[in-house]
């Protein structure tokens, strides 16, 4: 079953997360990863959430989205990623086919 990563990502440092933004999306292909929205226009229809840079990435199943995410090659860019934005991340399963 799929499972997504969805992160709320706000950036403080844009130089570094340039970096970030440029390395990353190989790590995730490598483990099925595929971005779904990545940093686009957002509208908050209900509540008082106001996302900054959203991404959503579905992986083949949340085996697939853990390995990326504990990966030895993630965790250099993860702690690029701590210094230069902070981020809300989330991994859920979705739905089964029917």
């Amino acid at each position: 079953m799929a499972a997504y990563l969805i992160a709320d990502v706000d950036v403080t440092d844009a130089a570094m997360f340039d970096e970030y933004r440029r390395e990353v999306p190989a790590t995730e292909a490598r483990h099925g990863g595929r971005y779904l929205a990545r940093g686009g226009l957002t509208r908050v229809l209900e509540g008082d959430w106001e996302p900054h840079r959203l991404v959503i990435i579905e992986f083949p199943d949340m085996a697939a989205l853990t390995a990326w995410y504990d990966s030895p090659e993630y965790e250099r860019l993860k702690q690029i990623r701590f210094r230069c934005a902070n981020t809300r991340i989330i991994a859920t399963e979705g739905v089964p086919p029917a």
